[in-house]
């Protein structure tokens, strides 16, 4: 079954980070990223732009709306994700616990729905 691992963090407070712990921190999820592609369960990753950079669009009695950033203000902003394919929910939470992003921030497990 496959699972997007959604990774949230507080973008303002990864810009007050040193340099030695961001570099910690890439070296982390290179690891993490490793251990998954050695246990064949990664499909697919990526670190998103800043949500500043984000556009929201509504369709309401057929008039496109599109709003500059993220939908709604909140404490933690979407980063990245990964996809993985996994036997139960019960690996994909062991993965979601091993990602460097759940020290400090947020890891949403969510089903993919089969279409």
């Amino acid at each position: 079954m496959q699972y997007l691992l959604l990774i949230y963090g507080n973008e303002a407070a990864f810009e007050t980070v040193s340099k030695e712990d961001t570099e910690r921190m890439y070296a982390a999820y290179g690891a993490y990223t490793q251990a998954m592609i050695a246990a064949g369960v990664m499909k697919g990753a990526d670190r998103l732009q800043p949500s500043t950079t984000a556009s929201t669009v509504r369709v309401r009695n057929d008039k496109t709306e599109v709003l500059d950033g993220p939908y709604a203000e909140t404490k933690e902003q979407l980063g990245g994700y990964y996809l993985v394919e996994v036997p139960d929910l019960d690996a994909a939470l062991t993965w979601a616990a091993r990602c460097p992003g759940a020290s400090h921030g947020t890891i949403e497990v969510r089903p993919i729905w089969a279409m």
